[in-house]
């Protein structure tokens, strides 16, 4: 019988729940009838998922209690955590009428996104596994993604979505739900791209910041003290800069080591990675 470790598959489980509990919350929400504090709420469940995805891979790498029902679990609650639930906070967050045009691509927009999180999961399992047999290929796979991880693309999701129906934006631009709607058609199926291509996207899990100087360490102080009033105070406008400037960062990388070439070491971590899986009839 194999052995399943408790602590890593609860924390799994909060997260999955919490996916769970903003797509039935806004179940009995009618169209349209997602406010601004229901959607700052929902967001704010979902990056709880969010921590709570970051946690369990760690407690489970430091209690040497990784396996496969993990393994398996982990991406389960990712596909309904991340790829269903931001689908369900964006179309219930317009009053559009069923059967418009407006409507069908609105619908297809949140399948194209959802499908894609669920194809980047399956990919990233195979890539895990194969790259357990090579200790150069398990390095370079916990450094960087391959294409962007589904938590990062549900987050940008939903900050767009919140920071379009926020006071901020609204005083910026003037914006109408059709404006609102189709920018969103258009940014979930550019996050469905971005998670199932071969750019690379920086892993946060393998984030070390040096300190060499108490400059550093007021300067490290000071940043954190904003964020956390920023998140306080204009929380829909922060987590869009933060989710948005992830994603802004790794295009950036990739277009440097693009433009400086194969022949160069610059941003060599960056180059994207060529297609392993061949698709046949």
């Amino acid at each position: 019988m194999k052995r399943v470790h408790l602590l890593p598959n609860v924390v799994t489980a909060f997260g999955l729940s919490c996916g769970l509990f903003v797509i039935f919350k806004l179940n009995m929400t009618p169209l349209g009838g997602a406010s601004m504090q229901v959607l700052t709420q929902t967001a704010g469940i979902l990056l709880l998922a969010v921590i709570a995805d970051l946690l369990d891979g760690g407690i489970a790498r430091a209690m040497n209690a990784e396996s496969e029902f993990g393994g398996f679990f982990d991406s389960m609650a990712d596909a309904i955590t991340f790829g269903v639930a931001p689908s369900v906070i964006v179309l219930k967050s317009f009053s559009i009428e069923p059967g418009t045009e407006l409507s069908f691509f609105l619908t297809t927009a949140a399948m194209v996104f959802s499908l894609c999180g669920v194809l980047r999961l399956v990919r990233f399992n195979v890539s895990a596994q194969s790259a357990k047999g090579s200790e150069d290929m398990l390095s370079a796979h916990k450094k960087n993604f391959i294409g962007l991880p589904i938590p990062g693309a549900a987050a940008s999701a939903v900050s767009l979505n919140l920071f379009l129906a926020s006071d901020i934006a609204n005083r910026l631009f003037t914006l109408s739900d059709e404006l609102r709607a189709s920018l969103l058609v258009f940014a979930m199926i550019f996050l469905g791209y971005l998670m199932v291509c071969r750019w690379k996207f920086p892993s946060l899990k393998t984030l070390r910041l040096k300190v060499f100087s108490f400059q550093q360490v007021f300067f490290i102080v000071l940043v954190a003290a904003v964020t956390f009033y920023g998140i306080m105070h204009h929380f829909a406008t922060v987590f869009f800069i933060f989710s948005w400037g992830y994603i802004a960062l790794a295009i950036t990388l990739s277009l440097l080591r693009l433009i400086s070439g194969r022949r160069t070491k610059t941003l060599e971590d960056f180059e994207p990675a060529p297609d392993d899986i061949e698709f046949t009839d």
